[in-house]
C-alpha cells in the first residue's frame, strides 16, 4: 500500500530545518541531483520535531525529529522554530537492500502536499454590501 493517510492533529510540529529542494546522489556521477515528481515538479524536504500534545498536568513523552517530503514549495514564512501543520500528510513503508553488504534498511517515509502555519484560520468571507437605500 502506498500513501496511507496519517492523522497528526494531536502533535505539535516545529520546523528544525527549513524546507529545501530534495536531492539524491546520482550513482553514475556521484553528484547531487534535485528530485522531481513524474511531471517534473521539484520536490522539497523539511525537518520537523513532532511532540505529542498533552492535557494540563500530564507529562509529554519524548518527541521525535521527522523528515517530510513536500510535493510543493511551501514558500516564505516557514523559518526554523515555526509551528506548522502538514497538508494531506501520508506515510509510506519502505525496505532497501544494500547490494554491497546485504544489509536491509526499512522504515516509514513521511510525505505531504505542503505546509500551513499551525494557527492559521480560513480567510474570513468578504463582507456583503448592504442593499441600496439602507445604512
Amino acid at each position: 500500500m502506498q500513501d496511507l493517510p496519517v492523522i497528526l492533529e494531536q502533535y505539535k510540529l516545529t520546523i528544525v530545518e527549513p524546507a529545501a529542494p530534495k536531492t539524491r546522489r546520482d550513482d553514475k556521477t556521484g553528484q547531487d541531483v534535485v528530485v522531481t515528481d513524474r511531471q517534473g515538479a521539484t520536490m522539497f524536504v523539511v525537518s520537523l520535531f513532532a511532540k505529542l500534545q498533552v492535557r494540563a498536568g500530564e507529562r509529554a513523552p519524548k518527541g521525535e525529529e521527522i523528515r517530510v517530503t513536500l510535493e510543493t514549495d511551501p514558500g516564505e514564512g516557514f523559518a526554523e522554530d515555526a509551528r506548522v501543520k502538514l497538508i494531506n500528510p501520508r506515510i509510506n513503508a519502505y525496505q532497501i537492500e544494500n547490494k554491497d553488504n546485504g544489509r536491509v534498511t526499512s522504515g516509514i517515509a513521511f510525505k505531504a502536499a505542503g505546509l500551513t502555519p499551525a494557527g492559521a484560520q480560513a480567510p474570513a468571507p468578504a463582507p456583503v454590501p448592504s442593499p441600496k437605500g439602507e445604512k
